[in-house]
């Protein structure tokens, strides 16, 4: 997001992101056809004047809930709510951008965490307090921008067309480690079993007793999109490997395979979490 940012809710203009500038010139020009003054826009949408042009500058990012009452103020047809995928996009941080990017193409999702629950299955909750935790420290405008676009990628588990199929796997700790307080775990073990009633979603734990196995060398992210192509992506402390074509892939989904034969079955997986959330 650029080292030049500022606490507070806006950004310098060399660190606008591109999508933000072009959905703020566009909201211009709707309001501006509305015969709308800036305060008057703000005042039917119920924001404040500050925030609106901060919009309009592109020193901030715009909300889905922002969206909505602009297109219904100003009568954009739509064209706002093409953009918002693509402002939530470059909202991320910047070693994510990739990944997310090929998640939107991808038909096989397969995953491994080894420290905590995997981004597409967390909580609001419990996302918000891994980002606070973020060092260097990083400012409440930063942390919401992120958990903004975190949320909002989790819209491709419900994706139907093409439907995505995921395999989450993550270690036994994880559902131990107490994130946030006993009830935001509590919370966050509850959307596990929800998400796994989705029948394009598997989840399996990796047991502790399973002391050594594929994974150890860290998290890892297994893609193949619908023209066929695999993608590997892993990333430790911000650090991103990146590999592409099923030369270069190859050893990481024979290792993946090798990981879910030892891993609990998504049955004994869900009665784990079901123990350990009963426990909390």
């Amino acid at each position: 997001m650029g080292n030049n940012r500022r606490r507070g809710k806006r950004i310098n203009d060399d660190d606008r992101p591109g999508s933000w500038v072009a959905y703020g010139k566009l909201l211009k020009f709707f309001r501006t056809k509305a015969g709308l003054t800036q305060e008057e826009l703000a005042e039917r949408m119920g924001y404040s004047q500050d925030h609106c042009a901060s919009v309009e500058q592109g020193r901030r990012p715009a909300k889905g809930e922002f969206t909505e009452r602009a297109e219904e103020v100003t009568g954009a047809g739509g064209v706002l709510e093409e953009l918002q995928e693509e402002v939530d996009l470059a909202q991320l941080p910047t070693f994510f951008r990739d990944l997310a990017v090929l998640e939107k193409d991808s038909v096989v999702r397969f995953s491994y965490d080894p420290l905590v629950i995997p981004g597409l299955l967390q909580t609001e909750d419990y996302a918000r307090t891994l980002l606070s935790a973020a060092y260097p420290p990083i400012d409440d405008e930063t942390v919401d921008e992120w958990l903004t676009a975190r949320l909002a990628r989790q819209s491709l588990l419900y994706r139907k067309k093409p439907l995505v199929a995921f395999t989450f796997m993550f270690e036994e700790a994880t559902l131990h480690r107490i994130v946030g307080s006993r009830q935001v775990m509590a919370a966050q073990l509850r959307r596990l079993l929800e998400c796994a009633e989705s029948r394009n979603v598997e989840i399996q734990v990796m047991p502790s007793a399973r002391a050594v196995h594929g994974g150890l060398n860290g998290h890892m992210v297994l893609l193949e999109t619908v023209d066929g192509k695999q993608y590997v992506y892993a990333e430790v402390q911000g650090c991103v490997m990146s590999r592409v074509g099923r030369d270069q892939t190859g050893a990481f989904w024979l290792r993946y395979g090798s990981m879910r034969a030892v891993a609990l079955s998504t049955e004994e997986s869900i009665r784990l979490i079901e123990q350990v959330a009963g426990e909390l």
